[in-house]
């Protein structure tokens, strides 16, 4: 009853707090600029807020992002312009706006009129489609991307901008806003090579609440060329085992691959793809090869999809590198699918390598503990990663294990795994996570004990199984079989 009285009290606290914020009571943003750089299914957002506090003792910020924002956020990070991170809280949803609040507690309390830079940076998935939604196959691809005029912020702004780059000038189209004099005597909005700017708007009102959307907030889209494949993964699993005896860690990605740019239109033509790629103009969101990073070190790699293996890829290996130590290069592999993946096709496929366990495991001989470093998942650039699940296989009679991931997941569950020779069987620990991409890499520390008798109990079960095989033998070598003796 006292705990839930505690946590009552705090959350009492913190509401009124926030909502002390939300009354534009705090904090007045003296600048806000809003760079969007646009690319394939992954966009990049950084927001600079120049604050000015407007009480003394002003400690608590509220970040606000649109629903269509908060739905798509594969990472997010403030932090002080130039300086630390800030721990960020999901205060929640705000109806008042269709929003999403987010707190950051400031190192040290401002005085009035002090100012300080804060910075929110975001990686957004699922935000740009392709439009028109079918072409043809040797058509150039464009994609579409929406997002509100005015950012979102619970304080008033004097001045705002939002910067959308492209990642070249070739912009189809791009909306004009119309009703923003209120805000603005230059134009709404300028283009500049690959950058379309929004702004500056003047003396913005706290935008978090019904009345500034329903009057002023609107969406605006830009066109844009980008024929480059819109690569996705639906689903992802890696598998790493821990094997002393082997003295090895094998990894094992099992990937489904999906390439969501426009759909082809009518029927694929082998004969016209190859003329194309004679002629060295193939059509770009086509996907023809993809260049992953893997660890140095590595052997025995092996790439089969669910017609067997795949030998139409090259590989690079990079020397091992020290445990601790910074790799210099990596492994490269060039992958080449079994054939051309056109906009809305799949490709399921399995890549898996060896690699000594000597290169990412330690050993604490106070606490005898080892701890093993596993790769989250594998680099694959500008790709979404929409459910991915990787299963650490503990050696068998292992105790003692914890996991620390570089970030939460979704869910954490324990299993048995048994395979050739076990008795008992192995341990497993499954991380489940949601909304990836090359900004989520990280490594996952596992930790656990091997007790002498589970060393021993492998040799001891094949001992005892060759036992049994060879009384077995001789056993059935002295029966005597015969019906009848003549």
């Amino acid at each position: 009853m006292g705990v839930t009285r505690h946590t009552f009290l705090l959350l009492s606290l913190l509401f009124s707090v926030v909502t002390y914020a939300l009354g534009d009571h705090s904090f007045e943003n003296e600048a806000v600029v809003r760079t969007v750089e646009l690319g394939g299914a992954v966009v990049r957002t950084k927001t600079t807020y120049a604050v000015k506090a407007l009480d003394s003792a002003s400690s608590i910020y509220v970040f606000a992002l649109s629903a269509d924002q908060k739905d798509n956020i594969a990472a997010m990070e403030a932090k002080i312009k130039g300086g630390e991170k800030l721990s960020i809280q999901n205060y929640g949803f705000n109806a008042g706006s269709d929003s999403y609040l987010y707190v950051v507690d400031l190192p040290k309390p401002l005085k009035k009129e002090e100012k300080i830079t804060l910075e929110l940076d975001t990686v957004l998935t699922h935000a740009t489609y392709p439009w028109p939604p079918s072409i043809g196959q040797t058509d150039k691809q464009a994609l579409k991307y929406d997002t509100d005029l005015f950012v979102l912020s619970p304080y008033t702004t004097l001045v705002q901008r939002t910067k959308i780059r492209t990642p070249s000038p070739s912009v189809l189209s791009y909306t004009e806003p119309k009703d923003v004099d209120s805000f603005t005597l230059e134009a709404p909005v300028t283009k500049s090579g690959a950058t379309i700017t929004y702004g500056p708007y003047n003396n913005v009102p706290g935008s978090t609440n019904k009345d500034f959307i329903e009057a002023h907030q609107k969406r605006v889209t830009i066109h844009y060329a980008y024929d480059l494949p819109l690569l996705e993964i639906p689903t992802m699993s890696r598998v790493a085992e821990i094997s002393h005896w082997g003295s090895n860690l094998n990894i094992e990605d099992n990937i489904h691959l999906y390439n969501a740019g426009a759909k082809l239109k009518g029927h694929f033509s082998r004969i016209e793809y190859m003329r194309q790629v004679h002629m060295q103009a193939a059509s770009g969101h086509i996907m023809k090869a993809i260049n992953l990073q893997l660890p140095p070190g590595i052997r025995d790699v092996y790439y089969y999809d669910l017609i067997g293996n795949v030998s139409t890829s090259r590989l690079r290996t990079a020397p091992s590198v020290p445990r601790g130590a910074v790799p210099q290069q990596y492994s490269l592999m060039e992958m080449r699918p079994r054939y051309p993946i056109v906009g809305g096709w799949n490709y399921t496929f399995t890549l898996g390598w060896d690699s000594p366990l000597r290169d990412t495991a330690s050993y604490d001989s106070k606490e005898g503990k080892y701890t093993v470093a596993v790769p989250l998942m594998t680099h694959f650039p500008d790709v979404i990663v929409d459910e991915h699940e990787l299963s650490i296989i503990f050696p068998e009679g292992a105790t003692d294990m914890q996991v620390y991931p570089p970030f939460k997941p979704k869910s954490m569950t324990q299993s048995v795994h048994t395979t050739f020779l076990d008795s008992i069987g192995r341990p497993v620990v499954t991380l489940k996570y949601a909304q990836l991409t090359e900004a989520n890499l990280g490594i996952v520390y596992a930790s656990y004990k091997v007790p002498l008798s589970a060393h021993l109990r492998k040799p001891f079960t094949v001992a005892t199984v060759f036992s049994i095989i060879f009384v077995a033998a001789g056993i059935i070598r002295r029966l005597d079989t015969r019906i009848y003796k003549k």
